[in-house]
Parts: C-alpha cells; sequence; structure tokens
C-alpha cells in the first residue's frame, strides 16, 4: 500500500446507491472505502481492516444505527464514528452523541464538511464534533 494513500472507511447503510455513490467520491480523494448494507455485515467487517472511521446510517435492516454504534463502541472505542442519515432528530443526534458518535451529519452530506472530518480524523485530533 502505498504512503499516500489515506485510511480505510468503512461505510455501513442500507440505500445501495447512496453508499455506493459515497464510496466512489472518497475513493476519488484517496480514501480507501469498505462498503456493507446492514449493521450485522458492518460488525464482521470491523477486524478485517484497519478502519480509521465509521460512516453510519441510523436506519438499517436488523440491528438499528444506535445498536451498531453502541457495539462498535464497546470493542473499538477510539475508533470514530460518523453518522451520516437522512432521518435524524435532536433526539437521536443527543443519545448518539452520548454514545460517543464523532459527528452526527444529515443526509445530503456536503462532502467537503466529511473530507474536513476525515483530515481531523487522520491528524489523530479525535474529539466529538456537536
Amino acid at each position: 500500500m502505498c504512503s499516500n494513500i489515506k485510511p480505510y472507511v468503512l461505510i455501513i447503510d442500507d440505500e445501495q446507491r447512496f453508499a455506493t455513490m459515497l464510496s466512489k467520491r472518497l475513493s476519488l480523494r484517496g480514501y480507501l472505502c469498505e462498503v456493507v448494507y446492514d449493521g450485522e455485515s458492518g460488525l464482521a467487517m470491523l477486524p478485517r481492516h484497519p478502519f480509521k472511521a465509521v460512516i453510519l446510517d441510523l436506519r438499517l435492516p436488523g440491528l438499528s444505527g444506535e445498536e451498531v454504534l453502541e457495539r462498535i463502541k464497546m470493542e473499538q472505542p477510539d475508533l470514530p464514528v460518523i453518522i451520516l442519515t437522512g432521518h435524524g432528530n435532536e433526539k437521536e443526534r443527543t443519545r448518539c452523541m452520548g454514545l460517543h458518535a464523532h459527528a452526527f451529519l444529515n443526509k445530503p452530506v456536503d462532502l467537503a464538511q466529511l473530507v474536513s472530518l476525515f483530515e481531523e480524523i487522520t491528524a489523530g485530533n479525535t474529539s466529538s464534533k456537536p
């Protein structure tokens, strides 16, 4: 792997078209992305690569995004998880931030904002954003 390639990002989102497009857009910026479409697959993927961040939807088949967030934080508490949802509300935002999500963003996402978060994470500053 080239040293100029950016870290792995895991995208967990049941909207296949959206997840694939986001992965392509991030790949064009040098990120290595893995995409899965449900929480169970996402949790199974975690030990396979040295992910530096997870992009997680709240509405998933099977385990909810909140449940996946909680399990990720139990297994890898320092792994930054960015909630990216089209259905989030203030109550869910508060719960997710209380579970130590790195950020809570709404779809459609501003790609520049997402890349900025990744740059912050890559630089080692993983403090949560409000």
